[in-house]
């Protein structure tokens, strides 16, 4: 970016630096319904949106009407300033277009069986490409030869080249033959060319990329035990042994055993190297390259993330290695799901996005998270990611529909089905303005790491021997990734296969690697490097570059035995791997240091510096999730920055800038700053005179302590902004005319009438119903029967149900008109009126068809009345007149769903500025508003809103609580309170997992809001 930076734009940061969720087409698609959720990212602060198709699509894809839809969307996105980004596939993982491309055997996926004698029956339709004579000796290859024709018996083994079979998570076709060019080719021909037709004159303007989601080959097996019978999974495609013979000059099937097992006496097998190099290359050449040219030559950037990228294990399983694809990228992505923390994940495509001067890297990120993730997490999480090169948020996910399984698709929904969407603006505008300063100038990373991923792979043999050594390879991988980055040093992995590509070469005593410039080049205890990496590491220690070698020296080249490692590293710096002696090497290319209080260095930030022509921009993340989120903890660091600067805190909350007060000395530039535990810190630094040095200032380290601190009384009144709700999910049910059957949660009923009938769970891999035209079998009946209890008269109660068109409904034994009068919470889930609930026991049946596409959905009576739980029953009772402050789901409101506002008075003995401050809460975020006026947030720590100067006298105070929505749709019957993983499966957990009781979560502010009385000068940011 070449345009100068402002604070107008800072302030209000435009579409291009503003995130794009995943919007999930999952539905019957109508363009009105589309075009108006457009209007809802707009309202959210998105700068766009990516069109992606989720289970439950009922449009054909690709096909007229679907088409049509996409270019309406484009359309409808360009009118209201946002971009349009696209995905290239039905579901996931990319390459099959939805079983378009698949249904052609030519291009379905291939892979090799390795089989014992005896089983060949499993590969009864795989080509046989060699049968092999094993011997082993204490579990070791002591010496193998292809075997004779009709040689058999125990020591025989086979290898069949074996095509995938048909599956309905492919639309009943199968997943692509990604190690095959050609079938890459009709992939873009089916899927890119039809995008190109339809809206290419907007490529590389208001279409900025596509999205590529999970490419993958046939993931990797290995034995358990060298000595076990069983057929074994490796990926391949035809042309492999060709493709071997070209770039290694051998045949691949003469050495394959060597693949999977040990030779003995420790030595290494360069066949199993080459196996692995030669997998990684084919598919990276085959599918990333292939698709990267031909959005090149588009104007469109092809954009993405790949299969599990974060461990050596992972990445060798399902990609060779995840870095050698992101050459084809021109963004690079990761997949961040649960909240976890992957470094290397992200580190590594950082790295390349680097190499290759990409603008970022894209993040699917906040996915599997669950209903009530709240908007510290978004931060947090975003923040982290961020610092590791982020400028591309993709939410996941924005469903266009919760009709059906869609609601339980890794909520929660970032869209407008939370109650909280209005507000996630404040959310995007930080992120936004973030990406106003990191998506300018250029990185500043002195340090390059050789990635150890080639030396995994040579003990990539069966587990009972391998296991330790890889586990070993794996703790020094994310060792040295952590070190490194929580020691404020920050680097970048130089991939090997990647070098040769990269115009390595030596300049002004720095390696220059793609469009990065290297002070120094850390070797992290490699066994193997490759010839050229050698060659280009001597050619730099030659002209008096810095080369560190750590712990383990190479013994092997290209995995032959081979000393010019050795003696290479003998030429260099050798070093123990440790953090200690890694960190000291490298001291002298720190950027950064941060210290606590006590002295001692902090390990919780992460960083990013760019050079933006003379200035520089820092970004400092908080990365470590709080031990207990509800304490704010405000700590004072020194932050100590190379060079001499003026420093500037642009702050990303509410836009503004100011000049911060630093100190220079000794080639520093150094200044103190209180910090919370959801902070981060973004500082745009100009060039200083010289060091001005002076004698120290008495300093504090930390804020005054508020004058007046005291609790404000309980609410007086609270306002529903919802209706209540209680949860039908529990009924008799029948099936045609049969016998009622026990009470019974809804869910479990579906699942085992799915059973009984031989339909496909729908938890399970299912075709997309855009595949199966035919309306389905519908020829049972279901009918439910619920037996509502109450303890009060309620009128004007709603019944919520999806597919209300299909529904005979009866309450009291008295048929109500199935007119739908509105929806809840997503437009699939239509309201209809049923009229009174009176004392005692009311009955309600629904009656409908059942078959293959049916689903069957918990319902929801709406309406003015309180609910009781005990157990797994639930009772209407009257609304509590008030609600105090603390878990308001056992005062009435077990399964609210909306967002709530209390209102109480507090009185102000004398003038001030003052503060609300609630540290405790189950929400979203809070928000706050004193005596009409506007609504502020409480989001983060130290979970403080400005109230302004208050005059003496009585004011009013609203705090609103937004919902969560997580005790109406979440995982209620979930007792695992271990699980991360929210998808479709938390919500059937079985036996010890699974509770009838309900397992509400606390919601609202569980601890009463204090008034605080400012004091003094706000002492967030000392000079030294």
């Amino acid at each position: 970016m070449n345009s100068q930076w402002t604070e107008q734009e800072f302030q209000n940061p435009p579409a291009r630096f503003r995130g794009a969720p995943f919007w999930a087409w999952n539905n019957r698609l109508e363009k009105e319904k589309l075009k108006k959720q457009i209007g809802y990212f707009k309202e959210m602060g998105m700068g766009g949106f990516h069109i992606h198709c989720r289970t439950g699509l009922d449009t054909e894809y690709l096909g007229k009407e679907f088409l049509e839809c996409v270019a309406e969307c484009a359309e409808e996105g360009r009118k209201q300033g946002l971009y349009t980004y696209l995905y290239d596939e039905d579901r996931w993982p990319s390459g099959a277009a939805g079983g378009k491309v698949t249904k052609e055997e030519a291009y379905r996926s291939r892979f090799f069986a390795f089989v014992p004698d005896g089983e060949a029956e499993v590969c009864p339709e795989g080509k046989l490409l060699g049968s092999y004579r094993i011997t082993l000796k204490d579990g070791y290859l002591e010496s193998y030869r292809f075997a004779e024709k009709g040689e058999q018996g125990d020591g025989i083994w086979r290898l069949y080249l074996q095509t995938a079979k048909p599956s309905p998570w492919f639309n009943n076709q199968t997943y692509l033959d990604t190690l095959n060019k050609k079938a890459v080719e009709r992939f873009l021909e089916v899927t890119h060319e039809t995008y190109y037709t339809l809206l290419g004159e907007e490529f590389g303007k208001t279409i900025p990329s596509i999205f590529t989601d999970e490419p993958q080959f046939q993931r990797k097996e290995t034995l358990a035990f060298a000595e076990e019978k069983k057929t074994l999974i490796l990926p391949g495609t035809d042309s492999f042994e060709a493709f071997y013979r070209e770039r290694y000059g051998e045949s691949f099937l003469e050495h394959f055993p060597e693949v999977v097992w040990e030779l003995p006496d420790g030595q290494v097998s360069a066949a199993r190297y080459q196996y692995h190099d030669g997998i990684a290359e084919l598919f990276a050449t085959s599918f990333a390259d292939t698709i990267g040219s031909w959005c090149r030559e588009h104007h469109l950037m092809l954009t993405g993330h790949m299969m599990e990228e974060p461990t050596l294990l992972s990445q060798t399983s399902a990609l060779g290695e995840a870095m050698r694809s992101y050459r084809g990228f021109q963004q690079p992505g990761i997949d961040m799901l649960c909240d976890w923390r992957e470094y290397t994940t992200a580190k590594q495509a950082q790295s390349a996005a680097h190499q290759y001067g990409c603008p970022g890297v894209l993040s699917e990120l906040y996915g599997v998270t669950n209903w009530d993730f709240d908007f510290r997490g978004h931060k947090l999480q975003g923040d982290w990611q961020a610092a590791l090169g982020v400028t591309r948020r993709v939410h996941h996910l924005a469903w266009a529909s919760m009709e059906g399984e869609a609601k339980r698709d890794y909520p929660a929904p970032i869209f407008y089905q939370s109650a909280w969407y209005q507000a996630y603006k404040m959310v995007e505008d930080h992120f936004a303005r973030v990406n106003t300063a990191l998506m300018r100038g250029k990185p500043r990373v002195r340090i390059g790491v050789i990635h150890p991923v080639e030396s995994y792979w040579l003990h990539f043999g069966p587990r009972e021997q391998t296991a330790q050594i890889r586990e070993i390879l794996e703790k020094n991988f994310r060792d040295v990734t952590e070190w490194l980055l929580f020691g404020n040093l920050d680097f970048d992995f130089l991939a090997e296969s990647l070098l040769p590509g990269q115009n390595v070469h030596e300049e002004d005593g720095k390696l220059c690697v793609g469009d990065m410039r290297y002070d120094v080049i850390l070797v992290p205890g490699c066994e193997t490097l490759r010839s050229t990496t050698i060659a280009y590491l001597s050619a730099y220690a030659g002209h008096g570059g810095n080369v560190l070698f750590a712990g383990q020296l190479p013994e092997y080249v290209d995995a032959r035995p081979n000393p010019e490692g050795k003696r290479l590293a003998e030429r260099c710096t050798v070093i123990p791997f440790g953090q200690a002696a890694i960190l000291e090497a490298l001291e002298a290319y720190r950027e950064l240091e941060i210290r606590k209080a006590d002295g001692g260095r902090a390990d919780q930030f992460l960083f990013q510096m760019r050079e933006d022509g003379e200035n520089r921009w820092l970004f400092l993340a908080n990365v470590r999730k709080p031990e207990n989120p509800d304490l704010p903890r405000q700590e004072p660091y020194q932050i100590r920055i190379r060079g001499s600067w003026e420093a500037e805190l642009c702050d990303t909350q509410d836009g503004t800038v100011r000049k911060l007060a630093v100190n220079r000395r000794n080639g520093w530039t150094i200044f103190w700053h209180i910090l919370d535990i959801h902070d981060s810190l973004l500082l745009r630094l100009t060039p200083a005179a010289l060091d001005a040095v002076r004698e120290q200032e008495p300093v504090s380290l930390q804020r005054p302590a508020p004058s007046i601190r005291k609790t404000i009384p309980q609410p007086d009144r609270y306002v529903l902004e919802e209706p209540n709700v209680l949860l039908l999910d529990q009924c008799e049910y029948r099936l045609d005319e049969e016998p009622w059957q026990e009470t019974e949660e809804i869910l479990r009923i579906d699942n085992q009438l799915r059973e009984r009938f031989g339909y496909p769970k729908r938890m399970e891999a299912m075709p997309q119903p855009w595949v199966e035209n035919e309306e389905g079998d519908t020829a049972h009946t279901i009918e439910l029967r619920f037996r509502i209890f109450s303890e009060i008269t309620c009128e004007g109660a709603e019944l919520v149900l999806e597919n209300a068109e299909d529904a005979e409904i009866f309450f009291r034994d008295v048929p109500v008109k199935a007119a739908p009068c509105g929806w809840f919470v997503d437009e699939s889930l239509k309201r209809i009126r049923l009229g009174t609930v009176y004392p005692g026991e009311n009955i309600l049946r629904i009656r409908r068809p059942f078959g293959r596409k049916t689903n069957l959905e918990w319902h929801y009576l709406c309406g003015n009345f309180g609910v009781r739980v005990a157990g797994r029953s639930a009772y209407l009772t009257s609304l509590p007149e008030k609600l105090n402050f603390g878990d308001f789901t056992v005062q009435g409101l077990p399964f609210y769903a909306g967002n709530l506002c209390y209102e109480t008075a507090f009185p102000v003995e004398r003038e001030g500025t003052y503060q609300l401050q609630a540290s405790k809460f189950r929400a979203p975020l809070l928000q706050v508003s004193v005596d009409g006026g506007a609504w502020k947030p409480i989001a983060y720590a130290p979970y403080q809103a400005e109230l302004g100067v208050l005059k003496p006298g009585v004011h009013q105070l609203k705090l609103r609580v937004f919902g969560s929505r997580v005790n109406a749709f979440g995982a209620v019957h979930n007792c695992d309170e271990t699980l991360e993983w929210f998808g479709p499966d938390a919500w059937r957990t079985q036996d010890e997992a699974y509770s009838y009781e309900y397992q509400i979560k606390p919601a609202g502010i569980l601890k009463t809001p204090v008034l605080l009385e400012k004091a003094g000068q706000d002492f967030g940011n000392m000079a030294e």
